[in-house]
C-alpha cells in the first residue's frame, strides 16, 4: 500500500495498492511479462472492486510484441502506452498496452496534457529536444530539401536516403515518441504501391510509432500535378474548383489506410471549414497550420485597408497579383474582375476575424478546432498545431491553452514546430540577468 501518489499532485493523499496485492499467481508462461506489471498502482477502490475475484495475472499477446518490439530494461513497460487490463470470466486479469503518446514509462503520464511536437528530419537537431517529444513530424520537403540535400544540415553527407534517416531518428526518439511520415506521392493511382511504402515505414518504425502523413489534395489530381512541376508551377484550376473525387481524394485514401491498420495524421488543413470533413475520414491526427495563412490575412487586410481608405485601384491589381501568386486564383484568371477581387478580400477578412477577438491572434482556426474536437466520437484523435514563426504564435496559443474555456481538451493538443522556435521559449532576460549574478557569485568564491 502506499500513501501520497505523486502522480495525482503532490501532496495530495492517496492510498493505492500495487496489483501484487490481489496475491494472484501469474499465468504460466508469462511470470517475466507480469514482473513487468507487478508494481502497477490500483486505486483504492479498483482494489476492492478486484480482491478476491482475480486468481491469475496475464497479459495479452500485444503486450508481448510491445516488449519484444523496444526491449525495455527488466520490470519497464516502455513509454508511449497506456495500461489497460481487463477481468475475464475465470479470474483471469489480462493486461494490454495500448498505444498512447500522453504517458511516459511505466505507465506514468507526461507532465502536463499539451504534448510537443518537433517539425525536422535533421537528427543533430532532433536529438536535443528528443526526450521531451512525444511526436515528430516529417513531409518531403523537411526530409529533402531541409536535410539530406542541404549539405549544411546534412553533415559530409552522411544521409543518403529517406530510410537512413528514419532509422536515425527512431532511434533517437525512442519508444514514447509517434513520428508522422508523408507519402512521397499520394497521387500514386496503384493503391499496392502506397502500401509497400508505408510498409517500409512499418519495418523501420514499429507499428507502434508511425502515423502516415496524408494531404488533402484539393484540385489537384494525377491528371494536373506535372502543372506544379514544371513552367510557372501553378495550376490552372482554382483551389476551389476540384472535382469530387479530386477533392476527396485525402479522405478516401485516409480511409483506406486506417482500414490497412495505419494511423493517419491528414494534413494539409488551413481553414476551419476543412475539419468537420476530414474528421469522417477517422484521422489519428488533424492539423491547425497558421503561419502562412495569419501572414496572408494580414496582406490582404493592409491593401482592402488602403483601397478602402484612398479608392485607388492599383491596390486591387496588387491584390489580384497577390492572389494569383498565393492560388487564390488560377493562372487562367490574370484578367478576374477587380470587383470580384475586392469581394473575395472582403470574404476573407470577414471569415477568419481577424478585425476581431476571435481571430486577432491568427488563431481563430484553432479555436474552432478545439471546439470539433471536443463533440468529435474519436475517442484518440488530436489536434496538431503547426507552422508558426515571429514573436507570438507560441506565447498566443500558449496562453490560449492555459484558458478555463479549453481546459477539458488542451490534453489533445499537440505544439509542433522547429526545435530552434520552441527553444527560444525557454528563456527570458532575467534568466541572463540572474546567471550573471550566480555565476559572477561562483567565480569570487575561488
Amino acid at each position: 500500500m502506499t500513501v501520497n501518489d505523486l502522480s495525482s499532485g503532490e501532496g495530495t493523499v492517496h492510498i493505492n495498492y500495487p496489483l501484487q496485492a490481489l496475491n494472484a499467481a501469474p499465468a504460466k508462461g508469462l511470470e517475466s511479462a507480469v514482473n513487468r506489471i507487478a508494481s502497477i498502482l490500483l486505486s483504492a477502490a479498483d482494489y476492492v472492486q478486484l480482491n478476491g475475484k482475480v486468481r491469475y495475472l496475464g497479459v495479452t499477446d500485444r503486450f508481448r510484441d510491445v516488449i519484444e518490439t523496444f526491449h525495455p530494461a527488466d520490470g519497464e513497460i516502455p513509454a508511449g502506452f497506456r495500461i489497460e487490463s481487463t477481468l475475464e470470466a475465470d479470474g483471469l486479469l489480462l493486461t494490454d498496452l495500448v498505444r498512447d503518446i500522453s504517458y511516459d514509462k511505466n505507465g506514468v503520464k507526461r507532465p502536463t496534457g499539451v504534448i510537443f511536437s518537433a517539425d525536422s528530419a535533421n537528427p543533430h537537431e532532433v536529438a536535443p529536444i528528443a526526450p521531451l517529444l512525444g511526436n515528430l513530424t516529417c513531409n518531403p520537403g523537411i526530409v529533402y530539401d531541409l536535410f539530406i540535400n542541404n549539405p549544411e544540415a546534412n553533415v559530409g553527407n552522411r544521409f543518403k536516403t529517406r530510410d537512413e534517416v528514419m532509422t536515425e531518428l527512431g532511434r533517437i526518439l525512442g519508444p514514447g515518441c509517434d513520428i508522422s511520415v508523408e507519402l512521397n506521392n499520394p497521387f500514386e493511382e496503384d493503391f499496392s504501391k502506397i502500401l509497400e511504402e508505408c510498409e517500409r515505414f512499418k519495418e523501420i518504425l514499429s507499428e507502434y510509432r508511425l502515423v502516415v502523413k496524408v494531404p488533402h489534395t484539393g484540385p489537384v489530381n494525377p491528371e494536373n500535378v506535372p502543372q506544379l512541376l514544371s513552367g510557372d508551377k501553378h495550376l490552372d484550376t482554382r483551389f476551389d474548383q476540384a472535382t469530387t473525387a479530386g477533392a476527396l481524394r485525402g479522405h478516401n485514401l485516409a480511409l483506406r489506410l486506417r482500414e490497412h491498420g495505419y494511423r493517419i495524421n491528414y494534413t494539409l488543413m488551413f481553414e476551419p471549414y476543412q475539419t468537420a470533413m476530414a474528421l469522417q475520414a477517422k484521422p489519428y491526427f488533424i492539423n491547425s497550420f497558421i503561419r502562412h495563412r495569419a501572414k496572408q490575412t494580414s496582406k490582404i487586410k493592409q491593401l482592402l485597408d488602403i483601397y478602402n481608405l484612398t479608392g485607388e485601384v492599383r491596390y486591387l491589381e496588387e491584390l489580384r497579383t497577390f492572389f494569383l501568386a498565393n492560388d487564390y486564383l488560377s493562372k487562367t484568371e490574370t484578367d478576374r474582375s477587380l470587383f470580384d477581387v475586392l469581394k473575395i478580400a472582403k470574404d476573407i477578412v470577414a471569415y477568419r476575424n481577424i478585425e476581431n477577438d476571435a481571430g486577432a491572434d491568427g488563431l481563430d482556426g484553432v479555436r474552432h478546432n478545439l471546439l470539433l474536437l471536443r463533440n468529435t466520437n474519436l475517442r484518440d484523435t488530436r489536434l496538431i498545431i503547426c507552422s508558426m514563426e515571429g514573436e507570438y504564435n507560441y506565447p498566443d496559443i500558449d496562453r490560449l491553452l492555459a484558458e478555463y474555456a479549453y481546459r477539458d481538451v488542451a490534453d489533445r493538443v499537440i505544439i509542433t514546430a522547429e526545435p530552434q522556435y520552441l527553444a527560444r521559449f525557454t528563456s527570458a532576460n532575467q534568466v541572463v540577468s540572474y546567471q550573471r549574478r550566480f555565476m559572477n557569485a561562483v567565480d569570487s568564491a575561488k
